[in-house]
C-alpha cells in the first residue's frame, strides 16, 4: 500500500500515461506502476526532486569497461575489477560504467538473454554491490530488444503469456520505407510460434528480437528491472539504444512521441525515488535530435556529447585544436538539471557521423 502518492506526482503520471496508452485505464496503471518500482511496501518521496546541477560536479569521472577486462583465470572477473579499481584508479575516477554484466548470446552483451541475473562466468549480484559501495555504478538498460534465445522469447514463441504480447510484430507487406535503423540486415525476421509464422522487428540483428512497448505490460516489465538494479547499487541508468523504443508502421520509428513520454515517465519516477538516480541517454544522431532527449528539463539528466571523441581524434592526429574549439564555443549550455556526458571513446569505438557538418569532408 502505498501512502504517499502527492497530487501533482499522480497528476503528471496519469498525464503520460493517456499519452502512451490512450485505450488503457490511465488510474489503474498508475497503481501497477507504483507496485513495479516501489514494491513491498517500498515509498516514494513525497517531494520530487527539483532540477538542478546538484547530482554532479567537474570532479565526477567514470571509466568503462567490460566486466572481463582483468582475467587471471583463478578469481572472478568483477572480484579483479574491483581490486583493479580500489589500487589503481581510486582517485582518478569516482565511478564506473560495466558495459552489460547480464548473461547474453552476442552484440558483447548487448543480446540480453536474462536481466535479472548477473553472467556468471563475471560473478554475481553481491560481487555488483562491493563495486557499487566504493564507486559510482552505471548499468545499461538495454530496453529495445532482447536475445532471440532467452527465456522471454522463447515463452512467446510457445504463446505463454505475459510474453506472447512482448514482441512487436509486421508483415512484409506493412510499408517499411521509412524506417531508420543502424543496420543494413533485414528489418523482420520470420519465426514460427504455437500459432503459426511470425514475423518480428529486428532493429539490430536477428539475435536482437525489439520488444512491443505498445504492451503496458513490457513497460512496467523493466521498472521492475530498473528497481532491481537500484536495490544492487546501481545509480545511473543508461537508456541503451533508446530513440528506436517505439515502433509504428509507416513511420521512421524513431524519435517517436511515445519515446519521449516514456523516457519523461522514468524520469519522474527517479525524480520521486529516495535514490539519487540519473537516467542517461544514448542517442548516436545529429545533434538536434540527440539535444531533445533533455526535453524540457524532463527527460534525460544526461546525454552523450558524441562529436567530441572525433573532433579529440582530430585534433590530436592534425595537431590542431581549431574544429574541437569551433564546435566547442558554439556548444549550448545544459539546461539547468541536465549535463553532457563528455567521453573520449565509447564500446562502439569513435564514430564519425556526429561531426557531419562540423569536420570538412576531406578533414574526416
Amino acid at each position: 500500500m502505498h501512502t504517499v502518492k502527492t497530487r501533482t506526482f499522480t497528476t503528471r503520471l496519469t498525464t503520460l500515461l493517456k499519452t502512451i496508452y490512450p485505450d488503457q485505464d490511465a488510474s489503474l496503471l498508475v497503481d501497477k506502476i507504483m507496485d513495479a518500482f516501489w514494491p513491498e511496501n517500498q515509498q516514494p518521496r513525497k517531494r520530487g526532486r527539483l532540477p538542478s546541477n546538484n547530482l554532479w560536479t567537474e570532479r565526477d569521472a567514470l571509466l568503462i569497461t567490460y566486466g572481463n577486462s582483468i582475467l587471471d583465470g583463478a578469481h572472478k572477473p568483477l572480484d579483479l575489477m574491483h581490486d583493479f579499481l580500489l589500487r589503481r584508479m581510486k582517485g582518478l575516477v569516482n565511478g564506473v560504467h560495466i558495459l552489460p554484466f547480464f548473461p547474453f548470446t552476442s552484440d558483447d552483451g548487448f543480446a540480453v538473454s536474462d536481466f535479472r541475473a548477473v553472467n556468471p562466468q563475471l560473478g554475481d549480484w553481491p560481487d555488483i554491490n562491493r563495486i557499487s559501495e566504493d564507486f559510482h555504478l552505471m548499468s545499461d538498460l538495454v530496453l529495445n530488444h532482447v536475445s532471440s534465445q532467452g527465456a522471454w522469447f522463447n515463452s512467446y514463441r510457445q504463446g505463454q503469456p505475459p510474453f506472447d504480447g512482448f514482441f512487436f510484430e509486421a508483415s512484409p507487406k506493412d510499408d517499411l520505407s521509412s524506417v531508420v535503423r543502424p543496420r543494413t540486415t533485414p528489418l523482420l525476421q520470420e519465426v514460427e510460434t504455437v500459432d503459426g509464422p511470425r514475423h518480428v522487428w529486428c532493429t539490430f540483428s536477428h539475435d536482437q528480437i525489439d520488444l512491443d512497448f505498445r504492451n503496458p505490460e513490457v513497460l512496467l516489465e523493466f521498472l521492475r528491472i530498473i528497481r532491481l538494479h537500484v536495490d544492487n547499487g546501481v545509480r545511473i541508468i543508461r537508456l541503451d539504444a533508446v530513440a528506436f523504443l517505439w515502433k509504428e508502421v509507416g513511420t521512421s520509428s524513431i524519435h517517436l512521441p511515445q519515446t519521449h513520454a516514456i523516457v519523461q515517465l522514468m524520469r519522474l519516477l527517479c525524480d520521486y525515488a529516495v535514490e539519487t538516480i540519473i537516467l542517461l541517454t544514448e542517442t548516436n544522431v545529429p545533434k538536434a535530435e540527440n539535444l531533445s532527449y533533455f526535453g524540457n528539463r524532463n527527460e534525460a539528466h544526461a546525454i552523450y556529447n558524441f562529436p567530441l571523441p572525433p573532433l579529440i581524434l582530430h585534433a590530436v592526429m592534425s595537431g590542431s585544436a581549431q574544429y574541437l574549439r569551433r564546435w566547442q564555443s558554439g556548444m549550448p549550455p545544459a539546461q539547468l538539471g541536465c549535463a553532457y556526458l563528455n567521453f573520449t571513446a565509447s564500446h562502439d569505438g569513435i564514430g564519425m557521423r556526429p561531426v557531419e557538418g562540423i569536420l570538412p569532408e576531406q578533414e574526416q
